[in-house]
């Protein structure tokens, strides 16, 4: 197996994801499972140390994962504190945004800290004396910052933006259409479908775009602790972001519904507009519907790692 190099083979394949070698050579050989590095780790602490989820999840269906997670490298690191390391190899570019560079750091670190059966895990230090948790904050300090940094920047542009449609949209509901019936004093348009299209997209823009600054608002005075990354940002980021598209394609159609009454005999013009006011919807969501459902598949979806992994290997 030494001059083969099947060890180096096996840490290779971890290093770049491919299960399917780790599993033939382990079945082949079990006692790989127990096999380390230069640098004393495990197969399973290399796939956390490379944030290879695919190779990670494997641990569950092995019998002896409790004794698995009790290895530790040369530097006193046990599983849990190569979770808390950020290592050159996790390949973080892939991932959009900062925010949720950090999420999918901290859902790592929740991952390995329910599987890893040593009572003392979570207090156990390696030799610079830092407990998993405490590694975890010191070697993240920067990608907090920048993930901090990125959702009030991201938030104090869309509040602007909600801002002025509040504007807009509360001084249009009372800038009655047409004018009032000098009698009656209601709107002239009253009766018109469209008129009641204008009114009800002009409320629901009014009050999504509300909810949108209160929520961003919401994001700009948070503590931004590490947990905070898991589900509450994320869960405010996807409501703001959620009630702002509202709010721009309620108020485009409260537009097209105006221009409709005012124009209702010259459509040459009134389709070319409408057709423009449709553009600020879908530049809307061809910038940022993407990152709206990385945060919801990051946030809510089936999650990376796999605990459903039938037993592969009887060791």
């Amino acid at each position: 197996m030494r001059e083969s190099c099947v060890s180096d083979t096996i840490f290779a394949a971890i290093e770049n994801g491919i299960v399917e070698v780790v599993t033939s050579l382990c079945k082949a050989r079990p006692e790989l499972l127990f096999r380390t590095n230069g640098d004393k780790k495990n197969i399973f602490q290399h796939a956390v140390e490379c944030r290879q989820e695919k190779v990670y999840s494997l641990i569950y269906g092995v019998r002896q994962r409790n004794l698995i997670t009790t290895f530790v490298d040369n530097s006193q690191n046990g599983i849990l504190h190569c979770a808390g390391m950020l290592s050159p190899l996790a390949k973080l570019d892939c991932i959009a945004g900062a925010a949720l560079q950090m999420q999918r750091e901290r859902q790592w670190y929740k991952e390995v800290e329910s599987v890893d059966f040593q009572p003392s895990g979570t207090t156990t230090k390696n030799k610079d004396g830092l407990t998993p948790s405490k590694l975890f904050t010191k070697s993240h300090d920067k990608l907090h910052k920048e993930g901090e940094k990125w959702m009030k920047g991201t938030s104090s542009s869309c509040t602007v933006v909600s801002a002025l449609i509040i504007t807009i949209m509360f001084a249009a509901a009372f800038t009655v259409l047409g004018g009032n019936n000098q009698e009656t004093g209601f709107p002239i348009f009253l009766n018109q479908k469209l008129f009641m299209v204008f009114i009800v997209s002009d409320a629901i823009s009014l009050f999504s775009s509300a909810t949108s600054v209160l929520m961003f608002l919401d994001i700009l005075t948070s503590r931004y602790a590490e947990d905070d990354f898991l589900k509450s940002l994320p869960t405010k980021m996807i409501i703001d972001l959620s009630t702002l598209f509202i709010s721009i394609a309620t108020m485009m159609v409260a537009f097209s519904s105006a221009l409709f009454i005012m124009l209702q005999d010259k459509p040459w013009i009134t389709y070319p507009i409408v057709f423009l006011a449709g553009v600020p919807i879908i530049l809307f969501v061809w910038m940022q519907f993407p990152l709206l459902v990385d945060f919801f598949v990051s946030t809510y979806g089936g999650g990376i790692f796999d605990r459903k992994v039938k037993r592969w290997i009887n060791s």
